[in-house]
C-alpha cells in the first residue's frame, strides 16, 4: 500500500506520543494509512522506530519518521516540535498519547508514585500543546488530542493518582480548546476518554499479577455493557475522526469510547 491522496487525513502532519506499542502504535498506524505523515515518538527509542519502519513497509518510504521523546523533559518537547518540522515540515495534528497507570489507594500510593503519574499523564499533555502551539498555528487547520481515560470521568478507591491525572487532562483540555478559540485560531483540542483496551499494559499487570492475561481480561470484560474490552484499533478510528477535517465542529470536547461503562 502506498500513501493515500484521499484519505480522510490525507496532508496533515501529526505527532504521536508514546508511538512504540498499544494505542500509540495504533494511532501513528491508521492516521498514516488515511493519509498523514506522522512523527512517532516514544521514551522507547527503539519501539517507535519499529513503528515508524512498519508503517513506511506499508505505506511508502517518507510517511512515517520516529524519535526518543521524554514527555516530561521541556528540552524533549523542543527537539520533537524541531524534528515535526525538520522531518514532516511542520505540524497539524498532535496526538498525546503518553501516560502511564499507577496503583495504590489514598493510603498506599506513595507521593512519588503520585508525582510520576502527573508527569507522565498531565505534564507531558501540558508541555506539548504549550510547546506544539506555535508551530501548529502555521498550518492551521489544527488539531490537538489528548488521550484521557473513562477513569478521569469515574473515579475508583484503588486508584487515585490515575483517576485526579486523567481528569487534569480533561479538563487541560477544555481551557486549551478555549484559548484557541477565544484568539481566532482553527486549532481544536478535545479529549478521548477509553476504557480498558487489549494493549501491552494487560500483559504486564498479569506478569505482576500472577494471573493469566485471559482471566484479566474476562474480569474486565465483565464490568463494559457491551461485554468485551477494547481493540487498539477502535481508539484510533476516535482519534482519526478528531484529527480530520470531519469534527471541524467539534472542540473542548470529550469523546467516550468506553463500551457503555459510563452509562451505568
Amino acid at each position: 500500500m502506498s500513501a493515500n491522496p484521499t484519505g480522510r487525513v490525507a496532508g496533515k502532519l501529526a505527532l504521536v506520543t508514546g508511538a512504540a506499542q498499544g494505542l500509540g502504535r495504533a494511532h501513528c498506524t491508521l492516521l498514516a494509512q488515511e493519509g498523514a505523515r506522522v512523527l512517532c515518538t516514544d521514551l522507547n527509542a527503539a519501539g517507535a522506530a519499529e513503528t515508524a519502519e512498519l508503517i513506511n513497509a506499508e505505506c511508502g518510504a517518507g510517511m512515517a519518521y520516529s524519535i526518543g521523546h521524554d514527555v516530561t523533559s521541556q528540552a524533549d518537547w523542543t527537539a520533537a516540535v524541531e524534528a515535526a518540522q525538520d522531518h514532516l515540515g511542520g505540524l497539524s495534528v498532535l496526538v498525546n498519547n503518553a501516560g502511564i497507570g499507577v496503583a495504590g489507594n489514598i493510603e498506599t500510593c506513595t507521593f512519588e508514585d503520585w508525582r510520576r503519574a502527573f508527569a507522565v499523564n498531565v505534564d507531558s499533555a501540558f508541555l506539548g500543546c504549550q510547546t506544539a502551539l506555535p508551530l501548529m498555528r502555521d498550518h492551521q487547520p489544527g488539531s490537538i488530542v489528548n488521550i484521557s481515560s473513562i477513569a478521569g470521568l469515574i473515579a475508583s478507591d484503588t486508584m487515585p493518582a490515575y483517576n485526579a491525572s486523567k481528569a487534569a487532562i480533561w479538563m487541560l483540555t477544555k481551557s486549551v480548546a478555549l484559548h484557541c478559540g477565544k484568539r481566532g485560531w482553527n486549532i481544536r483540542c478535545n479529549s478521548v476518554h477509553p476504557t480498558f483496551v487489549d494493549t501491552p499494559i494487560l500483559d504486564g499487570i498479569g506478569r505482576n499479577a500472577g494471573i493469566e492475561k485471559d482471566v484479566i481480561v474476562g474480569k474486565l470484560a465483565r464490568q463494559i455493557p457491551l461485554g468485551r474490552i477494547g481493540e487498539p484499533r477502535e481508539i484510533a478510528q476516535g482519534v482519526l475522526y478528531l484529527a480530520s477535517d470531519e469534527s471541524s465542529f467539534m472542540t473542548g470536547a470529550e469523546l467516550k469510547l468506553d463500551g457503555g461503562i459510563s452509562a451505568m
